[in-house]
């Protein structure tokens, strides 16, 4: 079935329009980005089960982007009355023009950015999904998340906890100007089941994680999530710790995936380029990795939970090549910041909601296939480690180091796998020695989108990444 487009948002449309139009008459460019999107969170657990109507998209509310004296401004509004559509215009009108003027006087220097461009354009895309979040029978999935908990405890007495979260969220977005009336709808789910075990005074969790442009029918997969997490985290009960050094290791596609979001992820969001505050900038059309590695971005490069049309200010949705064997070709823009530089936006302006302003931002960061197989990399490691697990990661775009937390390692010698894991694995190097090493790369890739990126400490917004098994040379610790 196709995700409905929110019928809300179709009849408010064309009074919305008609007040696009009254401010184009005060200001020489208008925009508005409406957003209606539901959905719900379940978490089920041994001593404890919570249904809530919030996940990190939805909302309702309207964002007004103009431009004057060329200063743009932005205006955010929850209600909306097609009858007072001029009393809106005006509080509108004074409350930016009454912001300018204070900009203006305090002497702050203004930093002119040219008209938007606003090419006639309409769309309408109502994407595939199996069922909706807004027709999900609680009661049942409930119960089917207990039984999910109620057998990974089941399986042992050093299991003592196993937490199951379900989300499910229907976007609905519309974004309009004077010439563009562009509308999307879509459904995405997540899940994630994270057992923890208890062995000799030792604690540890694990966790794995379903995600997709999918509806809660994604849920049954969880089962089989729920099995793979509990047997890892017994795993963790008995893992050594690494000894520092460098060696050569193969990273899992999710910790590819974590490699490709820190690495050329923030490092390229072209805001930063703007601000001075990104050492990609100094590299564009520079060798960054090896000939093996190609990278994309953008919503169109992987179907998962950040496949959009359109972002957040009217963009189609694109798929960048960011990384052509190892040159630096380009990195990711929003409007406001591609203005700025002198390019096209690449469909990655993204907000965490429509109370908060736009920024570059991540969608799909994916590590091309290559011809290799896990079992030929696997043989060609005398010793090394298998990483798999992802954890967390930060990076500094200014100098490019980064810095991945890995679930667990698994030890190789000699070209085979000895059985031996050693838990938790800190990854740390320089992103161009990182990429500059990689030698084999696998046919296949995943996509992981259980989770969302913040921009510094806060702006939260769901990203998504992957790509295949890596062999590379890296530091662990």
């Amino acid at each position: 079935m196709k995700a409905p487009f929110s019928a809300y948002l179709t009849k408010i449309a064309p009074g919305l329009k008609e007040l696009v139009r009254e401010l184009a008459g005060h200001y020489d460019y208008v925009s508005i980005l409406s957003s209606d999107s539901r959905g719900f969170a379940v978490r089920v657990s041994q001593h404890a089960k919570t249904v809530s109507g919030r996940t990190m998209t939805t909302e309702r509310g309207h964002v007004v982007r103009v431009r004057q004296d060329g200063l743009y401004s932005e205006y955010a509004f929850n209600e909306f009355d097609p009858a007072k559509i001029g009393e809106t215009a005006r509080d509108i009108m004074s409350t930016i023009d009454r912001q300018l003027s204070l900009l203006k006087a305090g002497g702050t220097p203004v930093y002119e950015t040219a008209v938007l461009p606003d090419e006639p354009c309409t769309l309408f895309v109502e994407m595939e999904t199996g069922t909706l979040p807004e027709e999900t029978d609680f009661d049942a999935l409930i119960s089917k998340l207990t039984g999910i908990s109620d057998a990974v405890v089941r399986t042992g007495d050093d299991m003592l906890e196993c937490q199951v979260v379900a989300q499910s969220t229907h976007i609905s977005k519309m974004f309009l100007t004077k010439n563009r009336d562009l509308r999307q709808s879509y459904v995405y789910s997540e899940g994630m089941a994270a057992p923890v075990a208890s062995k000799n005074g030792r604690n540890e969790m694990s966790y794995a994680a379903v995600s997709g442009r999918k509806g809660p029918e994604l849920f049954d997969d969880l089962k089989a999530k729920a099995e793979e997490a509990a047997r890892v985290v017994r795993e963790l009960l008995d893992a050594d710790r690494v000894t520092p050094g460098e060696y050569d290791v193969i990273t899992s596609p999710e910790v590819t995936g974590l490699i490709a979001h820190e690495a050329f992820g923030h490092g390229v969001e072209m805001d930063m380029f703007v601000k001075n505050r990104a050492l990609g900038a100094e590299y564009i059309d520079k060798r960054v990795g090896s000939d093996l590695v190609t990278m994309h971005e953008g919503a169109l490069c992987a179907d998962s939970v950040t496949g959009y049309a359109f972002d957040d200010e009217g963009t189609l949705a694109g798929d960048v090549t960011e990384i052509d064997h190892g040159i630096l070709k380009t990195g990711i823009c929003d409007a406001l910041s591609a203005m700025r530089l002198g390019i096209a936006p690449t469909g990655n302006g993204k907000r965490e909601n429509f109370e908060h302003k736009v920024y570059t931002r991540m969608t799909n960061t994916m590590f091309d296939s290559g011809t290799n197989t896990l079992d030929e990399m696997i043989v060609s490691i005398s010793y090394g480690y298998l990483l798999m697990g992802m954890q967390s990661g930060m990076e500094d775009p200014k100098h490019w180091g980064i810095q991945c937390m890995i679930e667990r390692g698994y030890e190789i010698r000699d070209g085979r796998l000895t059985g031996r894991v050693v838990a938790p694995v800190c990854m740390t190097g320089y992103v161009p020695d990182l990429l500059g090493q990689i030698s084999m790369v696998s046919t296949d890739r995943e996509v992981f989108g259980s989770g969302g990126c913040g921009k510094g400490h806060k702006e939260w917004v769901k990203v998504a990444d992957g790509g295949p098994y890596l062999k590379t040379k890296v530091r662990l610790g």
